[in-house]
């Protein structure tokens, strides 16, 4: 078996291909797409990072394709429906590089706060302007908090520790849920009216897009900073640009764009914003994690058929995969169906089997329920892994019953 690794990866992820029987691993990385195109037939499994793109094209190419292993969390690179239908298993890593993201917001938040950046050039350029570069405490400011997946409840724990008030929007967890953690709840309108600093943390969706807009930044404080670690686009630059110029934002700090690179973009004209390129997951702690995880789940696929943190197919061991296939697909769609008729905050799920199901383990039914349900939340962290955390960090109770019987059909599966 083949495996392709196509963008920088962890040296110990690379070992791992390399000691595991089996498997041989080639590293070809910054391939131009009709050179990876027309190699990718040769493979049984491709890791990559954000710089390769997986799109239809490549994937009508890759006759023997298998898996798609993501070190990391985002997917955007990857046609995840093309993949889905040429039964490739789409594969990341969503807990290896939480914390490192949510450090860098805080570093990012503090640096525009004390001019950082901008007195580290102008003193190497032999200026000394003390009065001009005066900062802000963060001490007792309020930080509003817009998403409250892990990344955004990290950012908020570690707000708390430096003594910031947090407020916390997120129509998707129930208020009981961000109250217990010790943050106030709000509407989306009221963080923007009160909030000193307003950090991002939500996936690129349609509903998301353009989300910090001009009515948007209208309604908040003159003089806000505003963080956006998260994806490019969410804020709309042009916006952004305008508030800048205007005064109604005092700075922000931009890990991410609507393009990247940038180019030529009128945002880094500002003195008040800084920007990283997208380093937002760039450490040498959380590249070790996502290439040792990526590189496990892969070899566990291609050995035994067990799949672990897929986002297109469940995590079950590849036998169970075959019997349970049918009721998988049918209980993913009752979920998305279910969160289409649902309104507000979802506080409870009860699932029942009735009737014939042969003896199967269908705990990995109710999680594809569950993974319908919750992905049109809260997509990019949703997998078939980890959403009874997501729901149980929502606070929404999940029961399940099953009956042997059933009065009109051989086996039904009810949602309510």
């Amino acid at each position: 078996m083949k495996v392709l690794v196509s963008d920088d990866l962890g040296e110990i992820g690379i070992r791992m291909f390399q000691e595991e029987d089996g498997i041989d691993v080639d590293v070809k990385t910054g391939l131009p797409p009709e050179e990876l195109k027309g190699i990718i037939a040769e493979y049984d499994a491709l890791v990559i990072r954000s710089a390769t793109k997986v799109t239809e094209e490549l994937l009508e190419a890759a006759n023997n394709l298998r898996v798609v292993g993501r070190a990391g969390i985002g997917l955007d690179n990857v046609d995840i429906p093309a993949a889905t239908r040429r039964g490739v298993v789409v594969m990341n890593t969503p807990t290896g590089n939480v914390i490192t993201t949510a450090e860098h917001t805080i570093a990012m938040m503090m640096a525009l706060s004390r001019n950082i950046p901008i007195g580290t050039a102008t003193l190497k350029n032999g200026k000394w302007e003390k009065k001009r570069l005066q900062g802000r405490e963060i001490y007792n400011k309020w930080l509003g908090v817009i998403g409250y997946g892990k990344i955004g409840a990290i950012v908020a724990d570690r707000a708390k520790g430096l003594r910031m008030r947090v407020m916390v929007h997120d129509p998707f967890i129930a208020p009981e849920q961000i109250e217990k953690a010790g943050y106030n709840c709000v509407s989306l309108e009221e963080l923007y009216r009160r909030s000193d600093y307003i950090t991002i943390h939500i996936p690129k969706l349609k509903g998301t897009l353009g989300l910090i807009n001009k009515e948007a930044l209208d309604q908040m404080k003159d003089g806000v900073m505003i963080i956006n670690c998260a994806r490019g686009g969410i804020v709309n630059e042009d916006a952004l640009d305008q508030a800048l110029k205007s005064g109604k934002v005092g700075g922000a700090a931009l890990d991410v764009f609507e393009i990247e690179p940038p180019g030529t973009c009128r945002l880094l004209e500002h003195d008040r914003v800084i920007c990283t390129p997208h380093l937002g997951a760039s450490t040498k702690e959380a590249q070790t994690n996502v290439a040792l995880m990526v590189a496990e789940q892969i070899i566990e696929y291609l050995k035994t058929g067990t799949i672990i943190n897929a986002v297109n197919v469940p995590s079950v061991t590849g036998e169970l995969l075959t019997k349970l296939g049918p009721y998988l697909s049918l209980a993913e769609r009752i979920g998305v169906l279910q969160a289409q008729l649902s309104k507000g905050p979802v506080k409870k799920v009860d699932i029942e089997y009735e009737g014939n199901f042969d003896g199967l383990d269908m705990a990995p039914v109710s999680t594809a329920i569950l993974k319908g349900l919750l992905a049109p939340m809260v997509e990019d962290v949703v997998n078939f892994v980890n959403s009874p955390h997501i729901a149980k960090e929502m606070g929404i109770k999940v029961t399940e019953s099953t009956s042997a019987d059933s009065d009109h059909f051989i086996n039904l599966i009810s949602v309510r």
